[in-house]
């Protein structure tokens, strides 16, 4: 990660080096000398003009400037300009980072020159002076990161302003009267960036949709979609195409596929899902091996390219999960009905079939197209029972129907047999140097108004690790027979930590008595595990765990096959989810094109396709992270009243975060409002100092907070402190 060191100091003498540089800059084939430059900084004392003539001097002595003829300069045209994006801070200043640099760049507010967050700028750097860092001044936007804006209007007479709840967006956007649209004032809309005249403050947009009223349910949930570009609904014409897909199962298709409707087969997955993208099929062969089916749903086989569905499946490229409802990557007629593996119905599947030694070693590995039919749907409490108490029983209360079952012996012995193999294959796994990340999932009871009444932990366990682990050898298995024939194949690539995010998070883990061991690669994932390990179930796991996957590389989508460190495999891919991925849909079409002997494929094409499917994941992931943020806000409404205790989980010169332990909702407490003593920030200690009493407030302390207010609009919870638990 790039370092961000310290906060721009302020300037205690005018620099006339920059100035003089932007005035040359702007017009670098005119030159100038330094009464022009004094003109046109307005400036005309004795003392300022000496100053220019010395900083000019300075200028082209750094050869940033040159003297083309006695007293006259002109700017050099070269290599000070980086190209890079712009990550805005909360503050109206920004970094500016690139790949180029080691450091990230800061640019102070009144160089941005009408840049926003994440846009593609190109910047010029000024060069570090008596003891001070580099800053930067945006010279030009190559590209809008987004022109797309989710806000409230305020409507005056003749015009109207959008204000946006996004901390980084640092102007209101300014809607001329014809712009308005049917938008009443206070409403919530989305509106688009048109132009930013030069002179003005704000830029002009207009309105394109009205979302609805503030704290509405319906209105936050459509304007965290609006916000990230996401959709809440298909095309009429695309779900037109859907509804008159020939979705029935065909004779003559079932000739061209290996046919394992005879084998027994299940699905197990979350109790409320409606899209069963993978089973298991299992048998034992007489050489004492047992013959294990992956089976995905044939996506591939519906969605083909070129259509008008496809398109929009490519454009989605990811189902999204918010709390209370899905949007699906492909209609409702395919992801629930046609491609879902429910139980008693045949299906067109793609499958990975693997010979498996009793030591879980693989023998034999089989990829192609297959129908199947499922035997039984098993949500994954009803796995873990029949895993923890050896039986085929399933007692009523986590019975997917209401009441009491038995499940047959042979789907018993193949749920435990799989559990064994899983487990196995785990364990070999970790040793190879795989990192487990089974961080804590908040989930919400929602009444039948979707609102939030209870909030309740998930954790994995067993019967998730049996679907993992199998999910996991079919994407390993699939991208190692494409690789190792050297062909273009999309890949689920992870790099290694970069070293200064671990050394980060050694410093704050270090205060709960943690530490991590880099000495080699290897070193540092068992340090990571047994990190995970002693920190579960204490009452800083879950900071421990955001902070360790923080720390960690973003996987993404990729031609070119780096492995994936987080797994500890040199392949792997994503094979198993076509319902809801579309890298797993051009995973299917290249798995299906080499083994009809095809030729590799352009992996340039392929290379811009991952790109956008990794940037549909990253904004997927920042919606379903908000939804989860308003409706802990939204739970939090209902609870202004109570006391909670927290945990402490950063410090900031502005105040503490706390997450509270019984719920994971985290809010601020403000420094100028803990009245037992006058606070300040202590950065080296992560902790604020009282400067009477030296009580410490630091990372992992607990303490007592209320609500104090819970802002539906901007997600924010403030808490007011209580005290700190007495230990």
């Amino acid at each position: 990660m790039s370092k961000r060191n310290g906060k721009p100091k302020v300037k205690k003498e005018k620099d006339f080096s920059r100035q003089i540089y932007k005035i040359l800059s702007k017009d670098p084939n005119k030159s100038f000398n330094y009464k022009q430059i004094a003109a046109l900084l307005e400036l005309n004392d004795t003392q300022s003009r000496n100053e220019i003539i010395k900083e000019l001097k300075y200028l082209a002595s750094k050869e940033k400037v040159e003297e083309i003829e006695r007293g006259k300069y002109r700017v050099i045209s070269k290599a000070d300009y980086v190209e890079g994006t712009i990550d805005m801070t909360s503050r109206k200043t920004a970094y500016f980072v690139s790949p180029e640099l080691e450091d990230d760049i800061f640019i102070p507010t009144n160089n941005l020159n009408k840049a926003l967050d994440g846009d593609k700028v190109k910047v010029y750097i000024y060069n570090r002076r008596k003891g001070r860092r580099p800053e930067g001044e945006v010279v030009e936007i190559i590209e809008r990161a987004k022109t797309d804006f989710v806000g409230v209007i305020d409507i005056q007479k003749n015009f109207a302003f959008v204000s946006t709840a996004n901390p980084k967006m640092y102007t209101d956007i300014f809607i001329p009267k014809d712009k308005i649209g049917n938008a009443e004032n206070g409403d919530v809309v989305l509106v688009k960036i048109e132009d930013w005249p030069a002179k003005a403050d704000s830029p002009f947009g207009e309105v394109t949709r009205v979302l609805g009223r503030p704290g509405e349910h319906d209105t936050e949930i459509h304007a965290i979609l609006a916000e990230y570009g996401l959709p809440y609904d298909f095309p009429i014409d695309v779900e037109a195409y859907a509804q008159k897909l020939d979705t029935s199962i065909k004779e003559d298709e079932i000739a061209r596929r290996r046919d394992m409707r005879d084998v027994l087969t299940f699905t197990i997955d979350p109790r409320d899902a409606k899209d069963f993208d993978d089973a298991l099929s299992f048998r034992k062969l007489e050489n004492g091996n047992y013959e294990i089916g992956i089976h995905i749903a044939d996506v591939s086989h519906y969605v083909q390219e070129g259509t008008i569905l496809d398109e929009e499946a490519y454009n989605r490229a990811t189902s999204v999960y918010l709390v209370d409802r899905v949007v699906p990557m492909l209609p409702e007629v395919l992801s629930n009905f046609a491609c879902s593996l429910r139980p008693h119905e045949e299906k067109y599947t793609f499958s990975a079939i693997f010979e498996i030694t009793e030591g879980a070693e693989v023998k034999n590995s089989w990829f192609g197209r297959t129908v199947i039919y499922s035997d039984q749907r098993f949500a994954y409490d009803e796995a873990q029972h029949i895993i923890e108490t050896q039986s085929a029983g399933i007692p009523a209360e986590i019975s997917l129907t209401g009441q009491d079952y038995t499940v047959s012996h042979e789907i018993r012995d193949a749920v435990l047999k799989l559990d064994a193999l899983a487990k196995i294959m785990r364990r070999k796994r970790m040793a190879n140097g795989a990192i487990s990340f089974d961080k804590v999932e908040v989930k919400f009871n929602l009444n039948e108004k979707a609102e939030p009444v209870g909030v309740y932990f998930k954790e994995a366990k067993d019967a998730n690790h049996l679907i993992e682990e199998f999910m996991l050898l079919a994407n390993r298995k699939v991208a190692e027979f494409i690789g190792k024939q050297n062909k273009t194949f999309v890949y689920r690539i992870h790099d290694e930590p970069d070293l200064d995010k671990l050394m980060n998070l050694q410093t704050v883990i270090s205060k709960f008595g943690y530490s991590l061991n880099f000495k080699t690669k290897d070193t540092i994932s068992k340090s990571l595990n047994k990190l995970m390990q002693d920190a579960h179930g204490t009452k800083e796991q879950n900071m421990v765990d955001t902070l360790a996957i923080r720390s960690m590389s973003k996987a993404k989508y990729s031609v070119n096959n780096i492995g994936h460190y987080g797994l500890a495999f040199d392949f792997y891919s994503h094979f198993t989810s076509p319902i809801r991925r579309y890298p797993d849909v051009m995973a299917h079409r290249l798995l299906q094109h080499y083994l009809d002997g095809g030729k590799s494929v352009n992996d340039e094409d392929y290379e811009i396709k991952c790109g956008h499917c990794s940037d549909m994941e990253n904004l997927a992931t920042n919606a379903e992270r908000d939804s989860i943020k308003y409706m802990q806000v939204k739970y939090m409404l209902d609870h202004k009243d109570e006391e909670f205790l927290g945990v402490i989980s950063g410090v900031t010169e502005w105040g503490i975060y706390v997450e509270i332990i019984s719920n994971k909702c985290e809010g601020m407490c403000r420094i100028r409002e803990i009245k037992d003593d006058y606070y300040t920030f202590d950065e080296k200690q992560y902790a604020l100092v009282g400067q009477v009493t030296h009580n410490l407030l630091q990372l992992g302390d607990e303490v007592y907070v209320k609500v104090k207010n819970a802002d539906l609009v901007k997600k924010q919870l403030d808490f007011q402190f209580l005290g700190k638990k007495e230990q």
